[in-house]
């Protein structure tokens, strides 16, 4: 198949806070190297790379560097990634969001791209004029676009709203009008980024079919970015595991997700006080998590069904009392797919932390996953009004889950079916 898009050393530089140099000598000194020296832009020889977990010395960080590969006309590209690892980036630099730093991108075609919620959509026009609208910058005439109106429309869902400003649409509305233009104008490239969790399952079942038509029935080529490793498997034949702005894995999707997902657990050999990984500004880190009985025993594995403790050690490393600290748990499978999160504003207890060290303990009254290995991840923020955090890991540690006798008559539900276990029971009411 023939090649539908090449990236040759794609880099994009930011310096942190700022746009351009924005100083004036910076301004000169590039100025006066480029056009009097002959010489590259001096700012694009310094930079660190776009390690979100450390703190950088240098003002100017590499968000891509060195980016090379190709895509071929039909593919299904994954492109996956921790938050921060510079997806949005090379989806935006390909779509001519911004530009890059060095390098060249080669595409052959028109390219579609529903990159963030309202991209590409004027607020106060309404929703049929946004669809003429994006087609005429797609170059298609406004005869063409007139054909595919009815098709646009029936996929979002949006009839009853059409001729209604954009700026009054939902979220999960303007995504369903966005990803119905963007794959119905007969793009040669789609781009889609993980805007489309945005919307509800039923939509997103029906976005992934239609993105499926598209790349096997009409041979265009689809470039996709999800957290969601069930999706990007049903969907995509090629994948790209992007670490730190730079291309850490490239070849087929199933080897692809295997790789991230092992680079994912390859931490969790690491003590929880020497992780290098976490976020926050850390006035309270976590020191170790362990499991335990409800009577403080400490458990290697959990049965389904048994309650237990999530003990999470601190340290605070300021004399402030911190009140209203938000302590929360979210746990994810092996596929990275997200089950549950619970928080103790979600279950109405307060924490105040006054002591330097201490254990955060999180009362599991009865377990409801099946039988499989999961991945918990934390959180400690401070619930001010700005969102603080003091602490952030994910991939915390891992859970062993064995089968246990939930239902407290000896049957144990098969692990086939999905990792949630619903607790009930049956009746029947005569006539």
């Amino acid at each position: 198949m023939p090649t539908s898009i090449k990236f040759e050393n794609i880099s994009k530089q930011y310096r942190l806070g700022l746009v351009s140099t924005r100083t004036l000598s910076h301004d000169l000194n590039r100025w006066f190297q480029m056009n009097i020296r002959g010489k590259d832009d001096p700012y694009l020889k310094i930079g660190e790379t776009n390690d979100r977990a450390h703190r950088g010395q240098s003002d100017y960080v590499w968000a891509l560097k060195d980016i090379n590969f190709e895509v071929e006309q039909g593919d299904v590209l994954g492109i996956i990634g921790k938050n921060g690892a510079g997806k949005s980036t090379l989806l935006k630099i390909l779509s001519k969001v911004t530009s890059p730093s060095t390098g060249t991108i080669r595409a052959r075609g028109r390219i579609a791209s529903l990159l963030e919620v309202g991209t590409g959509f004027h607020p106060e026009m309404t929703g049929r004029d946004n669809i003429y609208m994006n087609g005429a910058i797609m170059g298609m005439s406004k005869a063409e676009i007139t054909r595919k109106l009815d098709e646009i429309v029936d996929f979002s869902g949006v009839e009853r709203y059409l001729d209604t400003p954009v700026k009054r649409y939902s979220s999960g509305m303007t995504v369903r009008l966005g990803f119905a233009i963007a794959a119905h104008l007969d793009p040669e490239i789609l781009v889609v980024d993980e805007v489309l969790a945005v919307g509800d399952a039923e939509f997103q079942k029906k976005a992934i079919g239609k993105m499926q038509d598209v790349s096997k029935g009409e041979g265009r080529t689809v470039l996709f970015v999800s957290h969601n490793m069930g999706s990007i498997k049903t969907l995509c034949n090629k994948g790209l595991v992007l670490k730190d702005g730079q291309v850490s894995y490239s070849g087929d999707i199933h080897d692809s997700i295997a790789y991230y997902l092992m680079s994912m657990k390859s931490v969790l050999a690491i003590p929880l006080d020497q992780r290098k990984d976490r976020r926050g500004n850390q006035l309270i880190k976590a020191t170790n998590i362990e499991l335990k009985t409800l009577t403080d025993i400490p458990l290697s594995s959990v049965a389904s069904g048994q309650g237990f403790k999530i003990c999470l050690s601190y340290e605070k490393l300021t004399n402030e009392v911190y009140k209203n600290v938000t302590v929360s748990f979210s746990m994810a499978d092996d596929n990275d797919m997200p089950l549950f999160l619970i928080h103790n504003r979600l279950t109405g207890d307060k924490i105040d932390v006054s002591a330097n060290s201490g254990v955060f303990e999180c009362i599991v009254t009865k377990f409801a996953l099946n039988a499989g290995t999961y991945l918990l991840s934390y959180t400690i923020s401070a619930d001010n009004g700005r969102g603080d955090t003091f602490d952030l890991l994910s991939n915390a540690c891992e859970i062993k889950v064995e089968s246990g006798n939930f239902y407290k008559t000896g049957e144990t539900a098969p692990d086939f079916f999905g990792p949630m276990l619903l607790d009930g029971y049956f009746r029947i009411q005569h006539d």
